[in-house]
């Protein structure tokens, strides 16, 4: 089993099934012990915002904010430069925790060692 786990989420509420996966596995992996960076892009950067899960809502899924909060709490949680920006979010509006990085950053965590990389 690899060690580490990169996961980029693409969906937000356009497709709450699939952004409900990429956050439930990522969620489980960290609560397995998994090192796991999450990755916010697309429609999922608007989550990166203070109570944007809060609004999300998926019949017979955990809560979004619940999710976050684990991932926040024991692994990493990163959105888009690009997502960021065409989107008007600064690091001074998202959720402590949150921070901004770009495709270099996502490539490198990617190819790590012992790293299995998920897209959603």
């Amino acid at each position: 089993m690899a060690k580490k786990l990169v996961i980029k989420v693409t969906a937000g509420a356009d497709a709450p099934e699939r952004c409900s996966q990429a956050f439930t596995v990522a969620a489980v992996a960290v609560a397995s012990g998994v090192e796991v960076s999450l990755w916010l892009t697309g429609e999922s950067a608007w989550f990166a915002l203070p109570g944007r899960a809060a609004e999300f809502e998926l019949p017979h899924a955990a809560p979004l904010p619940d999710l976050l909060d684990s991932l926040l709490a024991g692994g990493r949680v990163t959105l888009c430069t690009q997502c960021a920006a065409r989107r008007d979010i600064t690091e001074k509006d998202v959720i402590e925790g949150v921070r901004i990085a770009g495709a270099q950053v996502f490539v490198q965590e990617a190819l790590g060692d012992e790293t299995q990389a998920l897209v959603y």
